[in-house]
Protein backbone atom coordinates (compact mmCIF):
# COMPACT_ATOMS: atom_id res chain seq x y z
CA UNK A 1 0.00 0.00 0.00
CA UNK A 2 1.25 3.39 -0.71
CA UNK A 3 0.23 6.03 2.08
CA UNK A 4 2.06 9.14 3.25
CA UNK A 5 0.78 10.57 6.65
CA UNK A 6 1.71 12.61 8.87
CA UNK A 7 0.93 11.92 12.43
CA UNK A 8 0.88 15.24 14.91
CA UNK A 9 -0.47 15.18 18.55
CA UNK A 10 0.42 16.38 21.98
CA UNK A 11 2.93 14.99 24.19
CA UNK A 12 1.53 11.59 26.10
CA UNK A 13 -1.45 11.13 23.28
CA UNK A 14 0.23 8.11 21.87
CA UNK A 15 2.06 9.08 18.98
CA UNK A 16 5.00 7.22 19.26
CA UNK A 17 2.45 3.89 19.86
CA UNK A 18 0.20 4.82 17.00
CA UNK A 19 2.94 4.74 14.76
CA UNK A 20 4.31 1.66 15.38
CA UNK A 21 1.04 0.29 15.39
CA UNK A 22 0.22 1.58 11.67
CA UNK A 23 3.38 1.15 10.41
CA UNK A 24 2.74 -2.83 10.88
CA UNK A 25 -0.48 -2.74 9.97
CA UNK A 26 0.26 -0.16 6.38
CA UNK A 27 3.37 -2.09 5.45
CA UNK A 28 5.42 1.64 5.44
CA UNK A 29 8.46 2.82 7.98
CA UNK A 30 7.24 5.03 10.86
CA UNK A 31 10.08 7.19 10.75
CA UNK A 32 10.48 9.92 13.82
CA UNK A 33 12.47 12.68 13.73
CA UNK A 34 14.32 12.03 17.47
CA UNK A 35 15.09 8.07 15.86
CA UNK A 36 16.82 9.91 12.60
CA UNK A 37 18.82 12.22 15.08
CA UNK A 38 20.14 9.29 17.37
CA UNK A 39 21.04 7.42 13.92
CA UNK A 40 22.84 9.87 12.34
CA UNK A 41 24.46 10.91 15.59
CA UNK A 42 25.59 6.92 16.42
CA UNK A 43 26.41 6.66 13.36
CA UNK A 44 28.71 10.13 13.15
CA UNK A 45 27.10 10.96 9.85
CA UNK A 46 27.89 14.51 8.87
CA UNK A 47 24.07 15.95 9.62
CA UNK A 48 24.77 13.54 13.01
CA UNK A 49 28.03 15.66 14.14
CA UNK A 50 26.36 19.11 13.07
CA UNK A 51 22.92 17.95 15.03
CA UNK A 52 25.29 16.33 18.16
CA UNK A 53 26.64 19.93 18.44
CA UNK A 54 23.14 21.69 18.95
CA UNK A 55 21.84 19.02 21.00
CA UNK A 56 24.98 19.09 23.11
CA UNK A 57 24.85 22.81 23.89
CA UNK A 58 20.91 22.08 24.89
CA UNK A 59 20.05 24.40 21.46
CA UNK A 60 17.02 23.64 19.08
CA UNK A 61 18.28 21.88 16.01
CA UNK A 62 18.13 24.46 13.15
CA UNK A 63 15.84 23.57 10.44
CA UNK A 64 18.03 22.90 7.45
CA UNK A 65 19.88 20.15 9.20
CA UNK A 66 16.23 18.49 10.67
CA UNK A 67 15.20 19.40 6.94
CA UNK A 68 18.01 17.18 5.64
CA UNK A 69 18.32 14.96 7.56
CA UNK A 70 14.21 14.12 7.09
CA UNK A 71 14.72 13.98 3.04
CA UNK A 72 17.68 12.14 3.34
CA UNK A 73 15.42 9.66 5.25
CA UNK A 74 12.33 9.85 2.75
CA UNK A 75 15.09 8.94 0.05
CA UNK A 76 15.59 5.92 1.53
CA UNK A 77 14.36 2.33 -0.33
CA UNK A 78 11.66 1.71 2.59
CA UNK A 79 10.52 4.97 2.14
CA UNK A 80 9.47 4.69 -0.96
CA UNK A 81 6.02 3.00 -0.96
CA UNK A 82 5.26 5.42 1.48
CA UNK A 83 5.51 6.62 5.04
CA UNK A 84 4.40 8.10 8.52
CA UNK A 85 6.28 11.05 10.19
CA UNK A 86 6.24 11.56 13.63
CA UNK A 87 7.45 14.42 15.20
CA UNK A 88 7.97 16.39 11.30
CA UNK A 89 7.40 19.03 10.82
CA UNK A 90 6.59 21.42 13.50
CA UNK A 91 7.09 24.26 12.00
CA UNK A 92 5.45 26.53 8.88
CA UNK A 93 8.50 26.79 7.26
CA UNK A 94 9.25 22.65 8.10
CA UNK A 95 5.50 22.15 6.64
CA UNK A 96 6.99 24.35 3.51
CA UNK A 97 10.34 22.41 3.23
CA UNK A 98 8.18 19.02 3.55
CA UNK A 99 5.80 20.30 0.19
CA UNK A 100 9.36 20.87 -1.45
CA UNK A 101 10.62 17.62 -0.77
CA UNK A 102 7.73 15.69 -1.82
CA UNK A 103 7.05 17.64 -4.97
CA UNK A 104 10.92 16.66 -5.46
CA UNK A 105 9.80 13.20 -5.37
CA UNK A 106 6.57 12.89 -7.70
CA UNK A 107 4.61 12.44 -4.51
CA UNK A 108 2.26 14.03 -1.90
CA UNK A 109 0.96 13.63 1.14
CA UNK A 110 -2.93 11.95 2.03
CA UNK A 111 -3.12 12.03 5.23
CA UNK A 112 -2.63 14.20 8.27
CA UNK A 113 -3.79 13.17 11.52
CA UNK A 114 -3.78 14.80 14.58
CA UNK A 115 -4.45 12.83 17.75
CA UNK A 116 -6.88 14.64 20.59
CA UNK A 117 -6.44 14.18 23.73
CA UNK A 118 -8.16 15.83 27.05
CA UNK A 119 -5.38 17.87 28.66
CA UNK A 120 -6.00 17.05 31.99
CA UNK A 121 -5.78 13.09 30.56
CA UNK A 122 -2.48 13.45 29.26
CA UNK A 123 -0.83 15.48 32.28
CA UNK A 124 -1.80 12.51 34.45
CA UNK A 125 -0.39 10.09 31.62
CA UNK A 126 2.85 11.93 31.27
CA UNK A 127 3.11 12.02 35.31
CA UNK A 128 2.48 8.61 35.80
CA UNK A 129 5.48 7.69 32.54
CA UNK A 130 7.49 10.21 34.45
CA UNK A 131 7.17 8.37 37.53
CA UNK A 132 8.05 4.77 35.87
CA UNK A 133 11.00 6.24 33.86
CA UNK A 134 12.24 8.43 37.02
CA UNK A 135 11.67 11.80 35.29
CA UNK A 136 11.93 13.75 38.35
CA UNK A 137 12.33 17.06 36.09
CA UNK A 138 8.53 16.08 34.63
CA UNK A 139 6.48 17.81 36.86
CA UNK A 140 2.88 18.95 36.25
CA UNK A 141 3.99 22.50 35.24
CA UNK A 142 6.55 21.74 32.76
CA UNK A 143 4.08 18.47 31.48
CA UNK A 144 1.32 21.27 30.73
CA UNK A 145 4.03 24.10 29.61
CA UNK A 146 4.98 21.49 27.16
CA UNK A 147 1.16 21.21 26.42
CA UNK A 148 0.68 25.11 25.83
CA UNK A 149 3.85 25.01 23.86
CA UNK A 150 2.84 22.01 21.60
CA UNK A 151 -0.88 24.10 21.17
CA UNK A 152 0.70 26.86 19.86
CA UNK A 153 3.43 25.55 17.59
CA UNK A 154 0.92 23.27 16.01
CA UNK A 155 -2.33 25.38 15.46
CA UNK A 156 -1.07 26.91 12.56
CA UNK A 157 0.16 23.82 11.09
CA UNK A 158 -3.38 21.82 11.79
CA UNK A 159 -4.92 25.13 10.03
CA UNK A 160 -2.99 24.82 7.19
CA UNK A 161 -3.25 21.21 6.26
CA UNK A 162 -7.29 21.37 7.44
CA UNK A 163 -7.24 23.99 4.78
CA UNK A 164 -5.92 21.33 2.22
CA UNK A 165 -8.68 19.21 3.06
CA UNK A 166 -5.87 16.46 4.42
CA UNK A 167 -6.66 16.82 8.34
CA UNK A 168 -8.08 13.55 10.34
CA UNK A 169 -9.01 14.26 13.96
CA UNK A 170 -8.71 11.40 15.93
CA UNK A 171 -9.75 11.08 19.86
CA UNK A 172 -6.14 9.70 21.09
CA UNK A 173 -7.47 8.23 24.48
CA UNK A 174 -8.23 4.97 25.20
CA UNK A 175 -7.68 1.31 24.24
CA UNK A 176 -4.30 1.46 21.69
CA UNK A 177 -6.27 -1.25 19.50
CA UNK A 178 -9.21 0.90 19.59
CA UNK A 179 -7.44 4.07 18.40
CA UNK A 180 -5.81 2.25 15.82
CA UNK A 181 -8.87 1.25 14.60
CA UNK A 182 -10.75 4.69 14.58
CA UNK A 183 -7.16 6.19 13.09
CA UNK A 184 -7.34 3.61 10.13
CA UNK A 185 -10.57 4.21 9.38
CA UNK A 186 -10.49 7.94 9.56
CA UNK A 187 -8.36 7.56 6.48
CA UNK A 188 -10.06 5.20 4.64
CA UNK A 189 -7.58 2.36 3.90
Amino acid sequence: MSVRIILIGPPGAGKGTQAAKLSEKLGIPAISTGDIFRANVAGETELGKTAKRYMDAGEYVPDEVTNSMVQDRLGQDDAQAGFLLDGYPRTEAQVAELDRMLEGMGEKLDHVVELTADTDEVVERLLARAQLQGRSDDTEDVIRHRLDVYAEQTQPLTDIYAERGLLRQVDGLGDVDAITERIVKAIDV
